[in-house]
């Protein structure tokens, strides 16, 4: 599928792989909306890709975990953009410790973040792509939703439960012709993983977060009557 004059939106979009994945679509001609916590980040790739890609480019603050927020960034970029193809929900956090030792409030952060952030995202934008009767949703989830590990309680919980609502969300909207995927990459080599104490040893034997773009596109170019349910991506040889 020819991605040029498409339009997304990407959450998380200043840093990892939200970045990639919008210089990614830019040069394929995706005209963007970036939505992110701070505005620096966003104002800098803006320029970027406009003046690199020519391509037009939106942008959004707002912390995915406050439903108002979501709410108003949302609604200011489709009325720049008009018609939505492509969501991205990228956004996350990532803490970790064993249950008892967790705080509540950072447990509740991160489900709150992971879980109901991408829930209020994608439910600001579902009802265009519904009207207009298609739409690419894709979820960014992790290996920690397939699988549980020590000290990971939340953030494997709000990726399975993310994972949970990718699947019953594609069961719904499939009879309108939107395709929703969710992405399980392990651990990439991104700002997020290093300030989670994720050990990243050999950056160049590490994934990126290029490719996980490059597995975003992929799924996005597919024929428009196929899509793929849920995809992982690993390391070759990882140290």
């Amino acid at each position: 599928m020819n991605l040029h004059n498409k339009t997304a939106i990407i959450t998380g979009a200043g840093k990892g792989i939200g970045k990639a994945t919008a210089i990614a679509l830019a040069k394929e001609g995706v005209n963007l909306g970036l939505i992110s916590r701070s505005s620096a980040d966003l104002e800098s790739l803006q320029q970027a890709l406009m003046s690199t890609c020519g391509v037009k480019v939106y942008i959004a603050t707002a912390d995915i975990a406050n439903k108002d927020e979501v709410e108003q960034a949302i609604e200011a970029l489709i009325q720049e953009m008009g018609s939505i193809d492509i969501l991205l929900n990228n956004a996350g956090v990532a803490q970790f410790g064993t249950l008892v030792d967790m705080d509540s409030d950072q447990w509740e952060r991160i489900i709150q973040t992971n879980l109901m952030g991408t829930y209020y995202v994608t439910r600001a934008v579902l009802p265009i792509m519904i009207a207009q009767s298609s739409g690419n949703i894709i979820n960014i989830a992790s290996t920690a939703g397939e699988r549980g590990f020590a000290t990971g309680s939340a953030y494997c919980a709000s990726k399975f439960a993310v994972l949970g609502m990718t699947e019953a969300l594609m069961q719904e909207v499939r009879k309108s012709n939107i395709r929703v995927t969710a992405l399980t990459p392990s651990t990439v080599n991104t700002e997020l993983a290093v300030n989670a104490g994720l050990s990243i040893g050999d950056e160049d034997r590490m994934m990126q977060a290029e490719d996980v773009a490059e597995l975003v596109l992929a799924t996005l170019k597919l024929p428009q009557r196929v899509f793929i349910r849920n995809a992982g991506i690993w390391t070759t040889n990882p140290q």
